[in-house]
């Protein structure tokens, strides 16, 4: 291949690069501050709260989730527990309880981040309803902080699903956060998700903006 070829090729290869950069710096996306709540299935809502039980919708939330009515208590190994945690719906094929490392604290617990469903060999905990309790050997988990975007927000930030990105908060603290997972499906609304911990820490509420910087 001629050498003029081959400086052409690799000009084009770092433009195209270039503009894949570029074109993932400054693309804001919201906050959605999530607080300690649990997902359940069928089977541990009939054993919580009764035979035949159905989860009561509160609130909408993306992707064809909601919020529900009903909340139970969580209890930690060494019985320390947190009470009125709201459970989400739809019910799912496995349980998984998701608190902030402050939460674990004060469960008494160790509690590893995770992406939400990777609960192998994570922290024990128990489930407290009105009509009965439950015990998961694993499956209570610290959230990894993620991003939910649609193909076409994707394809705006020039990112694809399973991409590790990191954000900067751009206030008084000026954060950046690390390690972002970006998760990409046609039923998400554009959204970032951190925990209370992490919102505090760096002076963010719901309906603030970060950067997607990398």
């Amino acid at each position: 291949m001629e050498t003029n070829n081959i400086e052409l090729i690799t000009k084009m290869v770092i433009n195209a690069i270039n503009k894949k950069e570029e074109k993932g710096n400054g693309f804001m996306v919201p906050i959605g501050v999530s607080a300690r709540h649990i997902h359940l299935t069928q089977e541990h809502v009939e054993a919580l709260f009764g035979s035949g039980y159905q989860l009561t919708k509160k609130k909408e939330l993306m992707g064809g989730q909601f919020a529900s009515n009903e909340t139970v208590t969580i209890v930690g190994l060494k019985l320390r527990a947190i009470e009125n945690v709201r459970i989400l719906g739809p019910v799912r094929k496995a349980s998984q309880v998701e608190v902030s490392a402050t939460d674990a604290i004060k469960l008494g617990m160790k509690v590893p981040v995770r992406e939400s469903g990777d609960v192998k060999g994570s922290a024990p905990i128990a489930i407290v309803g009105p009509k009965g309790a439950i015990y998961l050997k694993e499956g209570c988990i610290v959230a990894m902080r993620h991003i939910h975007m649609s193909p076409k927000d994707a394809q705006a930030a020039g990112v694809r699903d399973g991409d590790i990105v990191s954000v900067k908060a751009d206030n008084e603290r000026g954060t950046i956060f690390n390690h972002v997972k970006i998760r990409v499906d046609d039923s998400f609304t554009l959204e970032m998700h951190i925990d209370t911990d992490e919102a505090n820490a760096a002076q963010i509420a719901t309906g603030n903006t970060v950067t997607i910087i990398k």
